[in-house]
């Protein structure tokens, strides 16, 4: 049986699959939290869990023989219950239908602690959701944000492009207007020389009289 089975099988207990999924996911993070912290959990008549350390030691390897050096760590370690034991030893018969296999608690033997520890696990669930929505939102603020910027940007090159255009084409007009008036001035120039020949022709004919 994997977790979705596990989901399945408690779903009709509990109200639905949803709720199921978040009841094992809630247990689940609760007994990993605590067994990391260095706490035992225990279940009466289920088993325990618990961490322990293992001190820094010597190995073989099993396909060389080699002799390896192992570091200190900590591992989880599970110890079933008496309840569960008897159950899987055929000691005791399983419960049918929906009894429950292991003793219960006994009434008053269960504090807020448990239920403190779920509520805990389910709103930060509600957190994350609500956290995730909210970048949702802010990537599509700034993804609509960057497409105005570009537009404005392409407006403005656009608006740059037609302006230079423009420019271009007026100096072009007022350079072949310039080119246009610039053979009148020679010809006013050639004329000056006709000027000067009669000048001579005057100076000529004043010094013949007075001879």
């Amino acid at each position: 049986m994997n977790k979705a089975q596990l989901v399945e099988a408690i779903a009709d207990k509990v109200g639905g699959r949803q709720q199921a999924a978040e009841a094992v996911d809630a247990v689940l993070d609760a007994i990993v939290r605590a067994v990391v912290n260095g706490d035992r959990v225990s279940v009466t008549g289920f088993g325990s869990f618990e961490k322990v350390d293992r001190p820094a030691r010597y190995a073989r390897n099993p396909q060389t023989g080699e002799r390896v050096r192992v570091k200190k760590t900590s591992v989880p370690r599970f110890r079933a219950g008496q309840g569960f034991k008897d159950l899987v030893s055929g000691s005791k018969k399983l419960p049918r239908g929906g009894e429950v296999a292991v003793k219960k608690a006994p009434k008053g033997s269960l504090s807020g602690t448990a239920s403190a520890t779920v509520k805990k696990a389910a709103a930060k669930k509600t957190t994350a959701k609500k956290a995730t929505a909210a970048a949702k939102k802010t990537v599509a603020k700034k993804t609509v944000a960057k497409k105005t910027v570009a537009k404005k940007a392409t407006a403005k090159k656009t608006t740059a492009k037609k302006t230079t255009a423009t420019a271009k084409k007026t100096a072009a007009k007022k350079a072949t207007g310039t080119a246009k008036k610039a053979p009148a001035k020679k010809a006013t120039a050639k004329k000056a020389p006709a000027k000067k020949s009669t000048a001579r022709k005057t100076t000529a004919k004043k010094a013949t009289a007075t001879r």
